[in-house]
């Protein structure tokens, strides 16, 4: 149904596809995969007319075709829902489905019930139920994730891209749309599906396509490739050990910050634990558990009904993050985009946010060399692949930029580092790096909280894990219980013991 051959795609001197080729088949789930930077979004704007290619030729049922805009690949058959939605927030989803499409009735005038009821059958189709009537913005992720599908199939979409689609999503949320893509498939939809998350691969697709650095390193049956292999097809190299070995413990090491007494919610459950330094706690549970909550709780950012913690063994309250600053306290949040970059600023600028007074001369100048130097450390030290301290964050690849957040807590010296999904949206390659470094961060003294949904992640690499459920924690498993059975055992049905 989609076929691209030589694509090539450059910005003034630089190219940055080189000669891609990709087949896509009627009625199946085709995976483009690669690391971050590899061209997986830019070949997919090519697609969908977003921007146009320097080179090379996109078929459609073999028939040509040279899209000057998205608006005419719609009308070729071609959908795409964009990692970074593209809804508005203030409209409904009825209003999103058919923004710049309406239809009119006599005199012009919308017709309402007419959108209404193709909206409705368009989720139905999807077996999906959400309100209609209310604006975007009261819509959960998953809710509005099946919006922007819904509006693409409403366009009578035959290829459909799906960026990302699940980063998101709970693992219930994700077999729903795993079941809305197998459905499509039947149908004879043609989907691309870009994704991060090697075992989704396995359950949901058919062929995959690999590209690295730009260019097309080949496609395959997905019955017929390793994990192992497609690693090294995606980064050019083995990953044998993602994750770096766990030191032994050390009983003696000092708890820098511990969470005496944490109620989220008047009636619900208390929660306490330690945090030592050298090591690396996880924060494991279902979503809406509670663990972001109790962290911000701590951080002075989320209301609670009883905080009560210990800094070094004083006793304190933190009214703010800028308060746990202030004692060597770093979030890292789970929105690097939203939360924790500004990423029209430089990555200087990001550096240097919280932390002018480090630099700091005759009272009110800034000692610009001194910052640049100290920038360049931070960078250096965890290994920001850019083209210098100047360069604007938003065109660093997902591991770049949170790289770029740990070297802002690093050059604000925190002795605490919360990890809040750290690897969400990251390729395999960079979750590598950015395991190493966190290693390498407790083997310097670091204390870390690690929040995390992927259990892969938790099981490898922390040495205690903290298990949520319903707003507070239920168990706390270490050494041989870290396992992927005990953590679902109590995180399903909260049994509140420890597990050592």
């Amino acid at each position: 149904m989609l076929e691209l051959k030589a694509i090539r795609k450059s910005y003034g001197p630089i190219e940055v596809l080189h000669g891609v080729d990709l087949q896509v088949r009627a009625g199946e789930v085709h995976a483009l995969l690669g690391e971050n930077g590899a061209g997986k979004s830019t070949l997919m704007k090519i697609v969908s007319g977003i921007i146009q290619p320097s080179d090379g030729q996109i078929f459609i049922d073999g028939k040509s075709y040279s899209f000057a805009n998205y608006d005419e690949a719609i009308a070729a058959g071609v959908g795409i829902v964009f990692q970074e939605f593209s809804l508005i927030p203030g409209l409904t989803a009825i209003e999103n489905m058919f923004l710049a499409r309406e239809l009119r009735g006599r005199f012009g005038l919308l017709d309402r019930k007419a959108m209404r009821k193709r909206a409705q059958a368009t989720l139905k189709r999807l077996e999906i139920d959400l309100p209609l009537d209310v604006p975007i913005a009261r819509l959960s992720v998953a809710e509005q994730q099946f919006v922007e599908i819904a509006k693409a199939l409403s366009l009578d979409a035959r290829i459909l891209v799906l960026d990302e689609p699940t980063a998101t999503l709970t693992p219930s949320e994700t077999e729903h749309l795993f079941k809305v893509m197998r459905e499509l498939r039947e149908a004879g939809v043609a989907i691309v599906f870009i994704s991060h998350h090697l075992e989704e691969i396995s359950e949901i697709c058919d062929r995959i396509t690999v590209l690295r650095d730009g260019e097309y390193v080949g496609s395959s049956e997905v019955a017929d490739i390793s994990t192992d292999r497609l690693v090294e097809m995606m980064v050019g190299r083995r990953i044998e050990n993602s994750f770096p070995p766990k030191p032994a413990p050390d009983p003696a090491a000092p708890v820098v910050l511990e969470a005496v007494e944490v109620q989220l919610r008047r009636g619900g459950p208390v929660s306490g634990f330690q945090l030592r330094a050298g090591e690396i706690l996880g924060f494991a549970g279902l979503v809406g558990s509670g663990r972001t909550e109790t962290v911000l709780s701590i951080l002075g950012e989320y209301g609670s009904a009883r905080c009560k913690i210990q800094v070094d063994g004083k006793e304190m309250r933190l009214r703010s993050p800028a308060d746990g600053l202030a004692h060597g306290i770093g979030l890292l949040p789970e929105s690097r985009k939203e939360q924790g970059l500004i990423t029209s600023f430089s990555i200087l600028q990001n550096v240097s946010l919280n932390n002018y007074g480090k630099y700091r001369q005759a009272h009110w100048f800034i000692d610009f060399k001194k910052e640049l130097a100290s920038t360049q450390a931070a960078m250096d030290q965890v290994h920001v692949k850019a083209q210098g301290p100047r360069a604007r964050v938003d065109t660093l690849s997902g591991g770049n930029q949170q790289k770029v957040v740990i070297a802002r807590w690093l050059n604000h010296q925190m002795r605490v580092l919360i990890f809040d999904e750290p690897t969400r949206g990251i390729d395999v390659g960079a979750k590598a790096e950015i395991y190493q470094l966190m290693r390498a961060f407790t083997a310097q003294g670091y204390a870390i909280i690690m929040i995390s949904s992927e259990l892969p992640e938790v099981i490898g690499m922390a040495d205690r894990v903290c298990v949520f459920r319903s707003g507070g924690i239920v168990a706390t498993v270490e050494g041989d219980a870290i396992t992927s059975e005990q953590i679902m055992t109590h995180a399903t049905t909260g049994r509140v013991h420890h597990v050592a």
